[in-house]
């Protein structure tokens, strides 16, 4: 008898194109789903996750859920897919859910976290987790001012990736906040969904208003606007993780 597994992840997207299966690339779907395919010798298993993440983004708090036929306690379960599982991709926590359950459609809200790095000389331990700023420290006052606009719901056409498919962009963002530890600059924010890029350019956009480049006044204008001409530059992706998914 099948039953439903819910799963918080944690993954180093460095060495990953991304958490989505694509053709001839290594991605972190593909090597939970190989591990767990194993595990059942040779029965495919699919891995439905709350939403996909780009190239080189990590994540500390994704969920995904699987079907499966083994009937094995939890605990060993999780620490048998450790076991197998390359080491940049850990399961954290494992549960039991309803069979109604779903991953991506049951989604209440997601919390991502980017991160710049304001040290004048990069650590070179650093450089795949954070964005380096080359030494320059942003006018956060004017940051925070800037996320009040951007807190609420909005078409975030403005804020998306050009190439998506998706028609509705209404979204609502009910957190953004900065925070200095030592000399990293994070970004939290959280919201009931997100756009493609849409976190990424949010955070390019916010890092222009705080270098100068940007009046934070002119986020009411660009949200208005809908049109992704307008925002500032996508930041890269080494800086973001997708740190808690709530159900």
């Amino acid at each position: 008898m099948e039953k439903r597994l819910k799963a918080t992840i944690a993954y180093d997207g460095t060495n990953f194109s991304g958490y989505q299966v694509q053709p001839n690339q290594r991605t972190v779907q593909e090597e939970l789903e190989k591990v767990l395919t194993k595990m059942h010798k040779g029965i495919k298993v699919n891995v439905t996750a709350s939403g996909r993440t780009d190239a080189k983004v990590h994540a500390t708090g994704q969920v995904i859920h699987f079907d499966t036929s083994l009937d094995i306690p939890l605990e060993s379960y999780r620490k048998a897919l450790n076991v197998q599982l390359p080491t940049d991709v850990r399961i954290k926590v494992m549960e039991e859910v309803p069979e109604d359950f779903h991953a991506r459609y049951k989604v209440v809200s997601k919390r991502y976290r980017y991160i710049w790095s304001c040290e004048a000389i990069q650590s070179p331990f650093r450089r795949f987790y954070v964005t380096p700023t080359n030494g320059i420290r942003p006018d956060i006052k004017k940051m925070i001012e800037a996320a009040q606009h951007i807190i609420g719901t909005y078409d975030f056409s403005c804020f998306c990736a050009a190439n998506t498919s998706v028609k509705d962009k209404v979204r609502t963002v009910t957190l953004l906040e900065f925070e200095w530890h030592q000399d990293e600059l994070h970004m939290v924010i959280e919201g009931n969904g997100f756009l493609y890029n849409m976190v990424r350019i949010i955070a390019g956009t916010l890092w222009e208003v705080g270098t100068g480049k940007r009046n934070p006044e002119q986020l009411t204008e660009i949200i208005a606007s809908m049109n992704r001409g307008n925002a500032g530059k996508t930041a890269p992706a080494q800086g973001l993780y997708l740190e808690k998914v709530s159900y």
